[in-house]
């Protein structure tokens, strides 16, 4: 029922069940004439446009919910919804296709920063999405290709408030790990890395991220917004190393984007350290592939370490190990 309703959401076709165990002994065509998924699909504002979130409308709406004492529903309502989320992300993880995922995701990311303003509700809720954004790259890391421009998107909008700037380490952080969706992604990764460099040399400019701007940092203090924007920094310093490390033409590119940072006399101490470390490792690359590498790179050279097979190794291996277990004579002086 549930995969049949995302695809009647997103694609406005309906799912077969082919599987055949669905637990019924009917496995043919889905019956959409079902009273409760009819129930489901149907048209909540009566035909009517929604509302824009930031439409003053909704704001006043919000506002006046805020302001007024929580009714019983509405409480049931945010201790709910999360673990509806849980078993709706659950199964889309599970047995959705890479189509509807692709069709899901800009609507869960457009969903970060739009939510009901309860605190509690809100970091639970942020929580869910995240790991669903993360686990759905984990997945499919050719997604991040595909979905190109909604993460673009995204990055641009970094400065723009908490909510936002915590959506986008995540996405910082699922492209340095999938290789902006892998090595077959050269015109992808090249143009991420692109926005990447923008970002960073955006905040190295300027030492606030343009924060002021937004009242959603007002109730935050200058070293809120300082650490706000040295952990942003880390993530695009950490992206920008592991997507050159994947493809090796952006290596020149990223040294020139680390040495800057490490020139920057304005730069927190900890995104400094941060590409100072990625440069002396850059000049390693067998190390570095295996420090910043994709967790999918093939590579048996010497000094690439395959971490999956750690559990596997003790630790007098681990000499042979970065050698690629290549054991030479034993010279005794």
């Amino acid at each position: 029922m549930l995969l049949a309703l995302m695809d009647e959401a997103y694609t406005g076709s309906s799912i077969e069940d082919q599987s055949g165990n669905s637990g019924s002994d009917d496995s043919g065509r889905l019956d959409l004439a079902d009273p409760m998924f009819l129930d489901l699909l149907k048209d909540e504002n009566d035909g009517i446009a929604a509302k824009h979130w930031t439409s003053p409308t909704i704001s006043s709406t919000l506002q006046a919910a805020l302001n007024s004492p929580q009714s019983d529903r509405l409480k049931q309502s945010l201790k709910m919804a999360p673990h509806f989320l849980t078993v709706f992300f659950a199964t889309a993880l599970r047995d959705v296709n890479n189509s509807l995922l692709c069709a899901l995701i800009p609507v869960v990311m457009s969903r970060y920063a739009a939510m009901f303003p309860d605190k509690d509700f809100s970091f639970e809720v942020r929580k869910k999405l995240s790991d669903f954004l993360l686990a759905a790259f984990q997945r499919s890391p050719d997604i991040i290709a595909l979905l190109k421009k909604p993460i673009t998107d995204r990055l641009g909008e970094a400065h723009g408030n908490p909510a936002k700037m915590e959506l986008a380490l995540h996405l910082c952080w699922a492209i340095g790990e999938h290789g902006a969706g892998g090595i077959k992604h050269k015109d992808v990764a090249r143009e991420l890395f692109e926005n990447l460099e923008l970002l960073l040399y955006e905040n190295l400019a300027t030492s606030r991220l343009g924060l002021s701007q937004d009242p959603g940092f007002d109730s935050m203090g200058a070293s809120s917004r300082k650490s706000s924007q040295a952990r942003l920094l880390c993530f695009v310093v950490t992206a920008i190393a592991k997507l050159a490390t994947c493809h090796n033409e952006l290596l020149p590119r990223a040294r020139v984007s680390l040495a800057k940072v490490a020139r920057s006399r304005t730069s927190d101490r900890r995104v400094w350290q941060r590409a100072c470390d990625y440069l002396g490792l850059m000049n390693e690359p067998a190390i570095c592939l295996s420090v910043l590498g994709p967790s999918t790179a093939q590579g048996n050279g010497p000094g690439i370490v395959n971490w999956s097979e750690g559990g596997t190794k003790m630790v007098a291996h681990i000499p042979f190990y970065l050698l690629a277990e290549q054991k030479g004579k034993t010279i005794i002086e």
